[in-house]
């Protein structure tokens, strides 16, 4: 009976909920909303975008293309929803370790160079998502660069410094 009270307030407080494959609770969820909410701050995301962002999801969370088409589309789905990104980081936090959040603050980065351009935006985001995740400003930065590192030559830089 107390089962179906909870599904019962749950379809009221969020109806395509049960639509989604992915629930409000899986970090999986919360940390590609974060990535799409990264890859969507200067428009529409790019095709290197959207390729990097398939990439890490498959790869990071040992997904194959279909179960990370469905992952995307459900992200995509509560990131549009979202007002900010301390639902997406609470989750996260209850769910990872500060290894498993250093290496969400590194796929983010690794976004916002997908498309060969940083923007004070995205970097303004990556911060402010690393502070909630309880990511030192030292280990953002060492991230930043690292993955900056790895992409040189293909960074033009925007209102951001490398």
């Amino acid at each position: 009976m107390l089962d179906g009270l909870r599904q019962f307030i749950a379809e009221i407080v969020d109806p395509h909920a049960q639509d989604r494959a992915f629930g409000d609770s899986d970090y999986r969820l919360a940390a590609t909303a974060l990535l799409i909410h990264v890859i969507s701050l200067d428009g529409q995301p790019t095709e290197a975008e959207r390729r990097k962002l398939h990439s890490l999801i498959e790869s990071h969370f040992g997904l194959d293309r279909g179960a990370a088409d469905r992952l995307i589309a459900d992200a995509t789905q509560v990131e549009g929803d979202a007002v900010d990104l301390y639902h997406f980081t609470s989750v996260i936090m209850r769910s990872l370790d500060e290894e498993g959040r250093k290496r969400i603050v590194q796929m983010m980065w690794e976004l916002v160079y997908a498309d060969g351009q940083v923007t004070e935006f995205e970097d303004n985001v990556v911060w402010r998502a690393s502070d909630l995740l309880g990511i030192s400003q030292r280990d953002r930065i060492d991230l930043k660069h690292a993955v900056a590192n790895r992409s040189a030559g293909q960074v033009k830089q925007g209102a951001v410094g490398a």
